[in-house]
């Protein structure tokens, strides 16, 4: 059975691991309302996207 010969040292164990954390979401100001909202989504605040109204905005 294979066993590692050493211990693996936490530095090592950190450089290995540095690709799993995750990533932060990415978040554009809407161009109608000015919230935030995920790039390339409508706008739940106002219903627009890319510039033209797409939904009825929530609330009304």
């Amino acid at each position: 059975m294979a066993v590692p010969k050493r211990k693996v040292s936490p530095s090592r164990r950190g450089m290995r691991r540095s690709h799993d954390s995750l990533k932060v979401e990415a978040f554009h100001e809407c161009q109608n309302c000015g919230e935030l909202k995920r790039p390339h989504h409508l706008c739940f605040a106002c219903g627009h996207h890319n510039g033209r109204e797409v939904i009825a905005p929530r609330g009304v």
